[in-house]
This record gives structure tokens, C-alpha cells and sequence, in this order.
């Protein structure tokens, strides 16, 4: 049976070209909101730290009306390194937009997810999206993607995907790149044409794939997917299976239902084969299981998402400060809350090491690690991170490193300086593109090439570089790279930094503390620009005598620190040196605390 009031389509591009900004329009013309709501911009970014950076980091679902036909849409991420979310989500739904920015045209990421979309056999709408863009380059788009369709073995039907040119902002579409469209009609109409609507079996027995997970306080674990068969009710007994084998199948029963509608889910006391829906009611649910009927067990395939190319420790804190700030302090805590992040994250690894205190966590990429920090502290978790390290694995006897596809698009005065650094992080030029009075440059590069390089980057391009990896496969190891040219400032004692000894320190590198911060023993202040390690004493206080004034300190004038982001930490800590992260502070500091010991073990 073909059910042609449903159609399910996801929502796929790089990183910042416009998905989220369209699905608000979306919802906006097909009468979501009332006409005097008051909506905020990216609404679906509704998480603390996506709605700050302004980027997508979970996939979202959502659903419109048009004529009598309602459109799940899922709302993807960008971030090669969230791209776990998806290719997961890409089982939920029949055929994909692919938004590509009318200026940068198709990027790394751009090309990830298309050729997972191409491996699903999905049916492709490409649209071009913001047209007003000033420098955009609308009839050379369309061109170059078809030529990534042709890379990736697209079939002649994929090929003869239709383009609409589109402005996310202002919610106009049209056929033709010449012309502005009115409103999202035509795209509308090309999803009700080219995306299929779903074919399913109404008669047999129930039978669902999960997807997704969501958590309330309330009701505990909210399983997302679709129904692949059947009809599912609300208090129906179901038994949970796994394709993979990992559980064992037992017998559980769904307490609520929810339809995706609009924004908000509505509960329901049904729902047929093609509907995404959500459900409460069965504790242990995760990612990958299938429930279906008990008279019938069949566990559905779920996709094999790609592994994990990063690893950090994590670990308890036990730096002098530890326990001031923070909530949840103790091994137990950091244990149970990084397990539960298992639960609703596929892309991420968590395994226990040789002691209690340590936990080896293994994820996409520096990003997706930083935001998970970034979400413990928030919650109050104090704990201290090492430095990030690509996971390298053994192939036909080779040891082998993941390496990345990095693409930069930057000022052609700054084409040298990108080359000169990607040559010392082993990076492998493997093509080169004028665009305008700009230069595009694709390098394949180790990962832990890029691991720093970031903040060098945007120096380098004078802020204008744009910058995007995406995996690539794993390659022999292509031997030691020096991470860090700079040497740590590190304070001497225990104390509250003082002007006095911050202006003498300032003069031999750059402060990442002002005056008036605790520090102790073993705490990184600063950076120098020679390789080795300096120990300054920033709680050095001017000795008075009857001729100085303790006023005179005034007079000394301070350079505004550099106060580092978790990123920027990550990317500057050394193998001996730990991050140590808090619910209000982010400090770096060694791992031998003690300048005596830390000299004696350097020195041996």
C-alpha cells in the first residue's frame, strides 16, 4: 500500500549553509505559528549551546501540512563531527534536500552525507540556497553538483534530480536561477512530486526501528522512529530485539504514543506503518533495537556508523582547587554520567582504564569531544581532560592513522602561509581552484595535523580563511609531527595573581589570567614563544620600604589577557599537561604539579 498523505524527508548540508534558517520558513508558510506569534530565528535549535554558536548539533524532527499531506521533516547537523546523527536518521525517511550555499558551492560535508544519502538509494531535491547572496555564483552550482553526483556513482535517476534556487532568509523559491520566487511553493511542490511516498505493509504485524532517543524526567527514555510495518497502539505488549545481537530480545509494553506535529508532539492512541513517531514505557530502549510483535520477532538492519578517529582521558580532578566549584566530583558520578551519554550518542565510545579515577573516551572529532565537556560543566561535573590523540589502528600489518579531507577556502595572499603550514603537519596538496579573488585548496592531512591548527589558520588568513575537514579513510602513519612551537608559562606558588608580578611576566609571552585569579603550583598562566617551559611568579607583590608607595602600582599597566575557550585548550595542551574543567573555570595545568620533581623528571 502506497500512503500518499505522508511524505518524510530529511534535510542535509556543510556546516552553515542555511538548513535550519529554511525549515523556520517552512513552518512559517504552512501555518505552523499563528499570524501574531512571536517565533526566534532558528527555532529548532533549541539547545543551550547550539542556539549560542549558532550551529545544529542533534537532529531534530518536525512536520508540516500542505494540501492534506503532512511532511516529516528531520532537520540534520553540519558538523562532520556530529555526523553520526546523520546517518542514522537518514533510515527514517524516503528522500533528502540537499542544500548547498550558492556561494562556497559543494563543501566536504556536503559531500559525506550525499553519499550516504546515494548508498540508501534516497531520491535527491537539490536546492541551491541563499541566491541574494552578493558573490553568489548560481549557474556554476548546479554544474559542479552534478559533478559530485558523478563521483559518487549516483544512478540515472539520482542524476536527474531537480534544482530549485532558493533564500532560506527571505522564504522565496523558484525554478530558474534568473527569476525570485514569491514563497516556498515551488518546493513544496517538487517534495509532494519527487520524494516518494511511503510504501508499507498495513496488514502485517507491528514492527518499528529506533533511531533516535529523547529523555524526560517524567517518563524517562522517549524512543523516535518510524514504523516500518503494522500499527502500533498505546498499551501494546512489544518485544524489543536487536539485529546486531547485542541484547536479548524480553517483552515490554509502550505507556504513551506521541505524533510529531508542528514543534510539539501530540499524544496519539494509534499510528500506522510510515508515521515517525514517539514512545515512552520501555526503560533500557536504545539506538539500533527494533521493537516489533511478539508473535512475530524480526529484528531491521540498522546502519554501521562510521568509528571514532579521537580519544581523550578523562578523569577525576585532583588539583589543589579540586571539589570548590563543582557539583558531581567523584569517580562514581563522572562513570554514571558519561554511560548515559552512551545511550543517545552512536558515534561515541567510553571504556574504563586501569584505574577508577580514568575513563578513555573516543569520538568524531576535537568538536564533538569539546561539547560534551562543554555540557558536563554546564550540569556541574568538575573533572580534568588529557590532550587529544588521533586513534591510530593496525591494517594488513601497517600501522595506520585516520586522515582528514581538509578543504580551506582563503585570500590568494595567504595561499603560501596555508601551504607552508599543511607541508609541516604532513599534509598532501591534492588540488588547488581559483574562485574569484580567492583560492580553494584541498589537502589530505592527518588528524592530528589539524589538532591546533585551527587558531593558526584564522591568524595566517587574517580572519577571512574558511576552513572544513571531513574523514577520509585511514593511511600508513606519516611519522612525528611537532605539535606546538610554544612553551608554557607556568606559575611558580601557590596564591591571588598580583599586578606586579603580571607585568613583569607579560614581557616574556602572552597572559591567560588578569590580576585578582587564584592560582597554584603547577597552573599554566601564559605562553611563551620559545619551545621550553618558563616558571614566572605572577603572586610576586613589590617590596615596600618609606620611599615606595603601595599606590604606585596603579601606574603599571597591564595587556588584556587571552582567556582560552575549551577549544582553544584542547588544541594548545601538550601530552604532560591536563585541562582541568569546572562548572565556572577552564585551567591548564601539568601533570606534575611540583617545578622540583617536574625538573628532575625532565632532566632525568
Amino acid at each position: 500500500m502506497v500512503r500518499n498523505d505522508l511524505r518524510n524527508i530529511a534535510i542535509i548540508a556543510h556546516v552553515d549553509h542555511g538548513k535550519t534558517t529554511l525549515v523556520d520558513q517552512m513552518l512559517k508558510q504552512a501555518g505552523t505559528f499563528r499570524e501574531n506569534q512571536v517565533v526566534e530565528e532558528r527555532v529548532m535549535d533549541s539547545n543551550d549551546i547550539e542556539r549560542e554558536r549558532g550551529i545544529t548539533i542533534l537532529a531534530k524532527n518536525t512536520s508540516v501540512h500542505y494540501k492534506g499531506t503532512k511532511i516529516n521533516i528531520v532537520d540534520t547537523p553540519g558538523h562532520a563531527d556530529f555526523s553520526g546523527e546523520v546517518e542514522r536518521v537518514l533510515k527514517m525517511v524516503d528522500g533528502v534536500l540537499l542544500l548547498v550555499d550558492a556561494a562556497e558551492g559543494p563543501m566536504p560535508q556536503t559531500r559525506f552525507v550525499l553519499q550516504k544519502a546515494l548508498e540508501f538509494g534516497h531520491k535527491i531535491i537539490i536546492v541551491v540556497n541563499k541566491i541574494d547572496r552578493p558573490d553568489a555564483r548560481l549557474n556554476e552550482i548546479g554544474d559542479e553538483v552534478l559533478e559530485l553526483l558523478l563521483n559518487l556513482d549516483a544512478t540515472d535517476e539520482q542524476l536527474d534530480s531537480p534544482i530549485i534556487y532558493c533564500s532560506g532568509r527571505a522564504g522565496t523559491a523558484s525554478m530558474s536561477p534568473n527569476t525570485e520566487g514569491a514563497d516556498l511553493t515551488p518546493l513544496f511542490e517538487q517534495i509532494m512530486e519527487h520524494v516518494p511516498a511511503p510504501h508499507v505493509d498495513m496488514e502485517g504485524t507491528m514492527q518499528m526501528l529506533v533511531s533516535s532517543i529523547d529523555y524526560n524526567d517524567y517518563v524517562g527514555r522517549i524512543g523516535i522512529g518510524r514504523i516500518e510495518r503494522g500499527t502500533v497502539k498505546v498499551g501494546q505488549q512489544v518485544t524489543v530485539c536487536d539485529y546486531h545481537g547485542h541484547t536479548t530480545p524480553y517483552t515490554a509494553k509502550l505507556n504513551t504514543l506521541y505524533a510529531i506535529d508542528g514543534l510539539g508532539r501530540t499524544p496519539v492512541e494509534s499510528a500506522d506503518a510510515g508515521d515517525i513517531v514517539c514512545f515512552s514505557g520501555i526503560e533500557n530502549i536504545t539506538i539500533g533495537e527494533t521493537i516489533c510483535d511478539p508473535q512475530n520477532v524480526q529484528a531491521l538492519p540498522f546502519v554501521k556508523i562510521s568509528e571514532p578517529t579521537v580519544e581523550m582521558y578523562f578523569s577525576v580532578n585532583d588539583s589543589p582547587f579540586a571539589g570548590r566549584e563543582g557539583k558531581y566530583v567523584t569517580s562514581r558520578h563522572l562513570r554514571d554520567r558519561l554511560f548515559r551519554e552512551l545511550l543517545k550518542d552512536v558515534s561515541l565510545r567510553v571504556n574504563e582504564t586501569d584505574t577508577t579515577e580514568s575513563f578513555r573516551v573516543c569520538g568524531r572529532g576535537e568538536m564533538h569531544l569539546s561539547i560534551l565537556i562543554e555540557n558536563l560543566r554546564r550540569e556541574g561535573y568538575e573533572f580534568q581532560v588529557g590532550a587529544p590523540r588521533a586513534l591510530l589502528k593496525e591494517v594488513d600489518g601497517v600501522k595506520c592513522e585516520p586522515i582528514e579531507r581538509m578543504i580551506a577556502d582563503v585570500p590568494q595572499d595567504a595561499v603560501g602561509s596555508v601551504m607552508e603550514k599543511m607541508g609541516s603537519r604532513k599534509g598532501e596538496l591534492v588540488s588547488m581552484n581559483p574562485k574569484g579573488d580567492r583560492m580553494r585548496v584541498e589537502f589530505l592531512v592527518p588528524a592530528r595535523g589539524l589538532f591546533g591548527y585551527r587558531n593558526e589558520f584564522l591568524t595566517d588568513t587574517r580572519g577571512e580563511g574558511v576552513l572544513s575537514s571531513v574523514f577520509h579513510s585511514y593511511q600508513p602513519y606519516r611519522g612525528e609531527i611537532q605539535k606546538r612551537s610554544t612553551g608554557s608559562m607556568i606559575a611558580f606558588e601557590t596564591g591571588e595573581s598580583i599586578t606586579y608580578g603580571l607585568f613583569n611576566a607579560q614581557e616574556r609571552g602572552t597572559l591567560f589570567i588578569g590580576a585578582g585569579v587564584q592560582v597554584y603550583e603547577g597552573m599554566v598562566v601564559g605562553c611563551t614563544p620559545k619551545s621550553e617551559d618558563m616558571a614566572v611568579n605572577v603572586c610576586k607583590k613589590k617590596q615596600l620600604t618609606n620611599t615606595r608607595a603601595s599606590g604606585s602600582d596603579d601606574a603599571l599597566r597591564l595587556i588584556p589577557p587571552h582567556v582560552m575557550s575549551i577549544e582553544e585548550s584542547l588544541e594548545f595542551i601538550k601530552d604532560d599537561e591536563l585541562l582541568e574543567i569546572t562548572p565556572k573555570s577552564v585551567r591548564i595545568r601539568k601533570k606534575i604539579l611540583n617545578n622540583q620533581q617536574r625538573m628532575k623528571k625532565l632532566h632525568g
